[in-house]
Parts: C-alpha cells; sequence; structure tokens
C-alpha cells in the first residue's frame, strides 16, 4: 500500500538501529536508512527499504538521506535519529577536537534533520522525531563527559522544538536508553540495574515506535528513560 507511512532512520546498521528499523517495519513503515557501515546494505534488502551510505554527523549525508527517501516515497512521516557513541575521556584531557566532534555527532545532527524534515511535516500536517539519547542525559557521569553534556543538551533542544511545532500536530522526544547487550557494561553499573540485566536493542526500538505512534500523540518534548530504573532522578 502506497498510503503506508515513511520512516527514516540513521546509523541503522546494527544495534538500537537496527532494531528499530526492523520494529518499524513490522509495523507497517516505509524506510530510508543512514549508516556507515557495508552492513547497512544487507538490512536494506531484508527490509526492502532505501539505503544511503554516510554519517550522522555529515550535513550532506542528511541531505541525500531525505532526498532519497522522498524521491522515493514522496514523503517523511517520522524520524529516528540514532547516533554512535562519543569520545571518552578525563573531563578536561579531552581535546577541543573531541568535543566539536561529538557537538556534530549529537546535537547539530538532529538540529540539521530537523530543519530538513520539519517542512515536510509541516505540508502534511504533522510529524514525529525520536531522539535516540542516552541516561546520562538525566544524570550526567564522569565516565561519559562529553555523552553527558551533549545529551543534556539535546533534551533541551528538543523541548524547545516541542514547544515551537506542537501547535502544527509535530512532535519530538528524546528516548534516553540504558546499557543494551550489543556494548560491554561496566560491572559497577550493571550491579547498580534495579532489574539485574541489561537491555536488548529490541525493547529500545519497542519505546521508539511507541513513541512516534498516534499512541504517544500527546507527548512531545519529554526525555523518556528506558534503563531498567538505573537512574535515580525525578
Amino acid at each position: 500500500m502506497t498510503d503506508r507511512p515513511v520512516a527514516l532512520v540513521t546509523a541503522a546498521s546494527r544495534g538500537i538501529g537496527a532494531a528499530c528499523a526492523r520494529e518499524l517495519a513490522r509495523r507497517g513503515y516505509r524506510l530510508a536508512l543512514l549508516a556507515r557501515s557495508e552492513g547497512l546494505k544487507d538490512l536494506a534488502r531484508e527490509l526492502d527499504a532505501v539505503a544511503v551510505t554516510g554519517s550522522v554527523s555529515e550535513a550532506a549525508d542528511l541531505e541525500r538521506l531525505v532526498a532519497a527517501a522522498v524521491e522515493r516515497f514522496g514523503r517523511v512521516d517520522a524520524v529516528v535519529n540514532n547516533t554512535g557513541h562519543p569520545a571518552k575521556g578525563d573531563l578536561l584531557a579531552l581535546a577541543d577536537a573531541d568535543w566539536e566532534a561529538g557537538v556534530d555527532l549529537i546535537l547539530l545532527s538532529v538540529v540539521r534533520m530537523a530543519r530538513l524534515a520539519t517542512p515536510h511535516f509541516l505540508r502534511q500536517g504533522g510529524g514525529a522525531i525520536v531522539n535516540v539519547s542516552s541516561l546520562w542525559a538525566a544524570e550526567p557521569q564522569l565516565d561519559a563527559p562529553v555523552s553527558s553534556t551533549l545529551r543534556a543538551a539535546l533534551s533541551a533542544f528538543t523541548k524547545l522544538y516541542a514547544d515551537r511545532y506542537a501547535k502544527d500536530r509535530i512532535r519530538m522526544n528524546c528516548l534516553l536508553a540504558g546499557f543494551v547487550t550489543t556494548y560491554p557494561v561496566p560491572e559497577k553499573f550493571f550491579q547498580a540495574i534495579p532489574m539485574a540485566r541489561v537491555s536488548e536493542p529490541e525493547e529500545v526500538a519497542r519505546v521508539a515506535a511507541f513513541l512516534l505512534s498516534p499512541d504517544a500523540g500527546y507527548i512531545t518534548g519529554q526525555s523518556v528513560r528506558s534503563d531498567g530504573g538505573l537512574t535515580r532522578s525525578f
């Protein structure tokens, strides 16, 4: 059916990104996917999706993704802004280049995608964006200073975007994911998870799909945690 909604998923070749792509395909979305690795092509064939090789840190690659989706499907209804991880290190030992790369990866990638997708949402009368973020946006950790700082900024941008576009039936939320099985988990954090286990990427994907869906139609500007209870701040 050609009236099925169209979703963009970035960093889609593995982990949470690939899980989001599969979950959205299962729910009937047509897909345009962006990633740097060769695995993207296999996933695109599996899901009958558009594949664009590139990085979320490159504005031109995001432009190519949106253009490819519009060329193939004629519209964009939803976006999952997923990314990799920024540099780690001692708070003041991280170089300017590490922080600047983190800004491009975590924050500007979302700002740029919003610039590209929002005009399509406005023409269509609505849309939804989910930014896959991190639990450290709510409780910053010295283990991940770049991520903690910039994901908190991403939550602030998400609220501002929601304030600006909610009246146009356009929603944006952050999904604060906890530790996932696709990456090693430091023992001190594993021991602190009340559920006593790490999340599967498919569990994060189902939350993302919910936030994009009409079932979440009155949720916008929020940072929703999916962390097994690890963060404790209200």
